[in-house]
Parts: structure tokens; sequence; C-alpha cells
């Protein structure tokens, strides 16, 4: 039996691949001739890189940046065998580089993103994929386009300041001191938010509040970002504020996609897009999926439901595995996985069935059960 096992990482207790090992053990023991394939699992989140660089036997690389309020710090990202690079936005202006009483939305900037792109570009990296959750900017990217050599002036022709602040004086964007080697990269973006630059479902409105920003701050930047459009359609005619994506990280998508031509695409899609997922698939009789929670949010196009419509493509049954079964979980059935397993084997804490060591077992332990049956079923 060709069983293939992609299971997204249980938070704070076992990452994607840590996860996969530990379900391919516990498979073997009660399957010793099954042919087992691991491959990781993401949604374009937290772990996305790590998880791609891990299973794909990619190289860690480390680049000093500024984080959101200027200060220096080390960021890390990845490059592929086939020499993508491989980054997550929140390395570098991600909201967990503040303490909560840092959170300063007008003058945070994704000048950091641009200094990691760069980096990678200098090393030769002419195609990316780049997780832009959990962002700690509103600056459309403003920071980031001018580490890449992108010109925003004020009315003076003075470059304008770093932060969503910055933007409330901007009268010119430019592209002919960009990075020449920018033309020749592709961008494809990690990216689940489907809101629009501005508006009432814009980023000033609705993300922005999480990041620190004061009621007073919203309609402001809602306004300078619906400028910064105005601006940017100038110099690249079809940027549209109002498409899907636009407003994802404080307007990051907006300048990735018009300024450097990226997709934005689904998240975990372009995991497995980068994985080969669907070959996989194919040639699987059994897929095995899960995460840290299966609930009714797993059935709203997280990673292992995604995984599901695509086995369910080529009539593949999917067995999913959990630190917990919650409330909602039976909408999975509807989304592609036939059933769905808790890994605790007993009353414990949270705490308990967090333990990276008592997880890696408790899942091994309910492969192995759950592939005696399946034994027994296929026999």
């Amino acid at each position: 039996m060709k069983v293939l096992i992609a299971i997204d990482s249980f938070k704070g207790s076992l990452t994607s691949l840590e996860a996969g090992r530990a379900a391919e053990r516990g498979i073997l023991r009660a399957m010793p001739d099954a042919d087992v394939t691991v491959k990781p699992l993401a949604d374009g989140g937290e772990g996305t890189a790590e998880a791609l660089i891990t299973g794909m036997g990619g190289r860690t690389q480390s680049v000093t940046v500024h984080d959101p309020l200027g200060r220096e710090i080390t960021a890390e990202y990845g490059i592929l065998p086939d020499g993508t690079a491989v980054m997550e936005m929140a390395a570098a202006a991600g909201l967990t580089l503040l303490g909560e009483d840092e959170r300063d939305i007008m003058s945070a900037s994704t000048c950091g993103v641009g200094e990691m792109i760069a980096d990678a570009v200098r090393k030769g990296c002419r195609d990316f994929i780049i997780g832009i959750g959990g962002s700690a900017t509103n600056d459309g990217g403003a920071g980031c386009l001018q580490v890449l050599g992108f010109g925003l002036f004020d009315g003076n022709g003075a470059p304008i300041s770093r932060g969503a602040r910055g933007l409330a004086d901007l009268a010119e964007i430019t592209a002919d001191g960009a990075l020449h080697e920018l033309r020749d990269c592709r961008f494809r973006v990690a990216c689940d938010v489907k809101n629009p630059l501005c508006g009432e479902k814009g980023c000033s409105r609705v993300f922005a509040p999480q990041k620190g920003a004061a009621e007073e701050d919203i309609p402001l930047m809602d306004g300078w970002l619906g400028h910064y459009a105005e601006t940017m359609k100038r110099t690249f005619p079809q940027a549209d504020p109002n498409c899907e994506g636009a407003g994802a990280a404080g307007g990051m998508g907006f300048a990735l996609m018009f300024a450097l031509g990226a997709e934005l695409r689904s998240g975990a899609e372009l995991v497995m897009e980068a994985v080969a997922m669907e070959q996989a698939v194919q040639q699987a009789d059994i897929v095995v999926t899960g995460e840290g929670c299966l609930d009714g949010q797993t059935a709203m196009g997280k990673a292992p439901a995604v995984l599901a419509a695509l086995a369910k493509k080529y009539g593949k049954p999917v067995l999913a595995f959990g630190g917990a079964v919650g409330r909602g979980a039976e909408l999975l059935r509807e989304k592609g996985i036939d059933a769905c397993f808790s890994i605790q084997t007993r009353p414990c804490t949270l705490a308990e069935a967090m333990n990276s060591e008592i997880a890696e077992e408790n899942l091994s332990k309910t492969a192995e059960q759950v592939f005696c049956t399946v034994k027994i079923a296929s026999s």
C-alpha cells in the first residue's frame, strides 16, 4: 500500500515534518511493507518557510535587516535546491517582533522585507515564494519598494518617510531606479486574505486595529492608501486597489502585485505546488493529513481541507489526525476528509498534550492503531 502523509504543524508542539515522521513510524509498525511518502504541508502562515526548507532540502540564509521600527535584527529565509527563495514577511516586519507597548502602525515599515528580497536577488535567486501573514505594518509595502530602488517622493522630490505616515506626503512613484534584476524575477505570494486596499473592508479598517491603530488613525490611513493607489496607477496603469488581496498585510499585497508583478495564491495551494503534491496524491492509495485542532475552522479552506479536495479529485481516501477533534469537525466529511482521529490516549492537561515528545508518541501510537484497522479492512 502506498501512503502519502502531509500533516500541517501542530502549532507550539510539532512541525509539519515532525508530525509526518511520527505518523510514518506508527504506520510502518502496523504495515511494515507500506510504501510511505512524507511531504510538508503548510498554509502560507508562520512555519511555511521552515516546512519547505526542511522538507525540500533547502538551506537557511541569515541577513541583517531592519524591523518594523527600524532596529537592526537578523532575519532568516531559505533557498531551495532549485534556487527558489522562500521567506515570510513576518521575519522582518512581523507583529511578533514588537512588544504590545511598541506597536506603532503609523511608523511601522516593510523595509526589512525589501532587504530580505534584495539579499536573495544578490545571491542569484529569481524565483520567490513569500508568505505575507502576521505583519505589523500598514504602509502599502512602500518601505519594501523603497529598499528595492523604487522612488517614492514627496512634492519637493525627497524620499517620503517610512511607515504609513509617510504616505501622507507622497507625490510621485518612479520605477527607473529599481533593481534591474527584478524584471527577471517571479514572485508567488501565499495569501488567503481577499480584502481590497481601501474602504470598509480595506486593511486600515479591518486589520489595523489589531496592529495598534487608534480609531482616529483609521480614516487617515485609508485616505493615504487611496492616494497611494492613485499615484501608483500613474506608473503602473494596471494597479487596482479593489482587486482581491490588495489589502493583505497592510497593503503589501497591492505593492507586490502591481510593482513586482506578483501572483497572489492560496497559501496551501502554493505550498502543495512547490512540493509536487498532486503527483504524490495520484500515486498514493491513501492520504493522511491533519493539524493541531481539526474543527469547523479546518473546513474553511485550511491546509488539510485543501489537500483533501485534491485527493478527492483522484478518488483517494483521506484520514486526518489532530491534537484535538473539535466542534464542526463533522463538516470535514463534506470537504473530503473521510475520518478524523484525536491522538490523545488518556486524560491530560493542555500543557501535557502539547509537549512535543508526548504529542509525537501519541500521534505515532494512534496512527499505528488506525492502520492496523486499515490493514484488516484491506486484506
